[in-house]
Order: structure tokens, then sequence, then C-alpha cells
């Protein structure tokens, strides 16, 4: 019903953005990257929406941009997951980790958001990984071009997870396996890779 509100921020609390459009306060339930990126109190914002109509509630949730809704209604057309949950799993990592986590079949990374167990992890990455693609990472992340055999147990899986073990951000750990992946070709398995994408690293 409303695809986004234009107006002045009124006010932000946990979880929560008013913005005034029209004379009108629309309270929005937010993410926390929403909260941040949004503009401070008085300031024009463009809010993009969703409305959630129960027959015990009716709830309209913001969204900083375009991605991050289409992540949210991705989410919420899994059976089991409704709109106060997908905003959980919005909150708990950066847009980009989460999709990079559905990429790489990492169901690990999901079971960090609230409400989240190893099964429902397990049933995001396996109804939206298919869906997804490196181009639904948000506009202005690092470019990474993820191989079709990036999941959990592949060698591309395992090297990105070596890597997160060592410290490394997902983000940084995909681009750099990878690269690797790129010069190695399919035959190379996961010791091989993460040796490759360190060397990577270091001379990056």
């Amino acid at each position: 019903m409303y695809a986004f509100i234009e107006g002045i921020i009124e006010y932000k609390s946990a979880g929560e953005l008013v913005v005034n459009a029209g004379g009108v306060g629309y309270q929005l339930l937010c993410s926390q990257s929403t909260l941040s990126a949004a503009p401070p109190r008085g300031e024009f914002a463009r809010i993009y929406t969703y409305l959630s109509v129960r027959q015990d509630a009716t709830e309209l949730f913001g969204f900083i941009s375009q991605e991050e809704k289409n992540m949210f209604l991705r989410l919420t057309a899994i059976s089991g997951i409704g709109p106060r949950t997908a905003l959980g799993v919005l909150a708990a990592m950066p847009l980009a980790d989460l999709t990079l986590a559905i990429l790489t079949g990492d169901a690990a990374m999901l079971c960090r958001a609230p409400g989240i167990g190893k099964k429902t992890a397990q049933r995001i990455v396996l109804e939206l990984k298919d869906r997804m693609s490196a181009d639904d990472l948000p506009a202005g992340g690092p470019a990474v071009s993820l191989p079709k055999d990036a999941g959990a147990g592949s060698a591309v899986g395992e090297a990105i997870l070596a890597l997160e073990s060592l410290g490394y951000t997902q983000a940084e750990a995909a681009r750099a396996v990878s690269a690797a992946h790129q010069g190695a070709g399919e035959a190379a398995g996961a010791d091989e890779l993460v040796r490759l994408a360190l060397r990577g690293m270091m001379k990056g």
C-alpha cells in the first residue's frame, strides 16, 4: 500500500523511527542499520515501507534502501518467518553480510539472528540461494563474483569459513576466495584456496 514515505525525521528510538509527512507522524519499525543511516532529527528523509496487517496488529516497517526492503520481502515469503522475525535477521548483521551468508550457504551466520535456529537458517539458505546472485549485494559495497558452487560444504564455502575463523570479515573472505578460485580453477581444494587467498590479501 505504501511504497515509501518522505518527510521530516521527528525522532528515533530503539527499533523505531517516526517520520512527519504532511503533519502525520508515521511510526516505523526499523533495523539498526536503517536507524543508523537515517538522517538526524529535523532533516528530510525518504524511507521505504511495508505495511503488515494481521488480526491482532497493523504495523508499518521502514527501510533505508530498496535493497533492504527487498531482502525483508524475500525473508517474509519463507514459511514460518514473519515480519518481526525478518526484521530481527536484518538487525543482526549488515545487509552485505546477510546476502553473502545466503549466497555462500553460511547457515551458522544466520543463526546469530534472534529467533533463527539451525533448521530455519538452513531453510533460508535453501529457499533463497538459487534466487539470488552477487548482483543482489548492496550498491556501493565491495564487488564480489561468487562461483556457482560456493555453498556450504564446497571448497569455496569451506575456504571462506576458514578465513573468517582467522578474523577476516565475510565480505573480505568471500572477495579473496573468489579471486583465488578464478586463478586456481574448479579443481582447487579448500586448503589451496585459503593459501592463495591469503597470498593475494598480503600482496594487496
